[in-house]
């Protein structure tokens, strides 16, 4: 990064299974769109949309390499003005952590955490429930604790299919509560049985993480399928983009420090 600006903004975070796209403007978040398959005239076209005319920044959070890389590319190619930095290797992610060993834990974690923190300025559990499920904890002073991953609600379904010679192959959908509690057939069964899991998971987490600290912390929900949780009244917030905020802030600490060195003629 050349000097400290506050440029306009394109951030993507990059998931295991899809990427999420979001253009900020002098700090606010425009407008943000899922991308499916890059290999998609659709989804290349949204990407071109997202990144707009002349971005001068595209930030990209990633935890799946290959696929950011391809992004990355793209993203040359339309918009060639543009500075594209990764989050994570060309530019840190500024958030303290309490972690016995930090080189193992995702940078989608990490993002969501600071995005988090910045949403609460406060001690804060976060859940992103999307390929896997992970409950994070974020203290009082904006230092990520560790948390737990669990497989998420299709992955589940998957194991399920996969390691059973009679459970049927699914794709994931809420359970409607006109059916009731009890699965009626197998599939309803199925769908109620990783819900119930995911629920179990956030509930037993937040009360282990409320003795710890010695109180309720905000809890803050992000994710694809973040909405199962929308009946628990375990969530004070859902934030769809809690990553893309954490690129946002990772890109203004740069900026930061960056005005820092100019500052002291470092």
């Amino acid at each position: 990064m050349d000097q400290p600006r506050l440029p306009s903004l394109v951030a993507i975070a990059v998931g295991n299974t899809r990427a999420r796209v979001g253009r900020f403007e002098r700090g606010d978040l425009i407008e943000a769109r899922s991308l499916g398959d890059l290999t998609a005239q659709d989804a290349r076209d949204d990407l071109k949309h997202a990144l707009g005319e002349d971005p001068a920044l595209v930030a990209i959070g990633s935890v799946a390499p290959t696929r950011s890389d391809h992004l990355a590319k793209l993203a040359q190619e339309f918009a060639p003005g543009a500075e594209i930095v990764r989050v994570g290797k060309d530019l840190p992610i500024p958030i303290l952590h309490a972690l016995d060993d930090a080189s193992t834990v995702g940078h989608d974690r990490l993002l969501a955490a600071l995005g988090a923190y910045r949403t609460a300025q406060q001690a804060c559990v976060v859940i992103d429930v999307g390929t896997a499920v992970t409950v994070d904890f974020v203290d009082g002073e904006g230092t990520f604790q560790g948390g737990a991953i669990a497989p998420g609600l299709q992955m589940m379904l998957n194991a399920l299919n996969g390691q059973t010679e009679q459970l049927p192959p699914l794709d994931y959908e809420r359970p409607s509560d006109a059916r009731g509690p009890f699965g009626k057939d197998t599939p309803h069964a199925m769908q109620l049985g990783v819900t119930s899991m995911v629920r179990g998971l956030v509930r037993d987490r937040l009360e282990s993480y409320a003795e710890a600290y010695g109180a309720f912390p905000q809890v803050i929900a992000t994710g694809g399928d973040a909405g199962i949780l929308e009946q628990t009244e375990l969530i004070d917030h859902f934030v769809p983009d809690l990553q893309l905020m954490g690129i946002l802030a990772a890109v203004e600490g740069a900026l930061e420090d960056a005005g820092d060195d100019e500052d002291t003629g470092g």
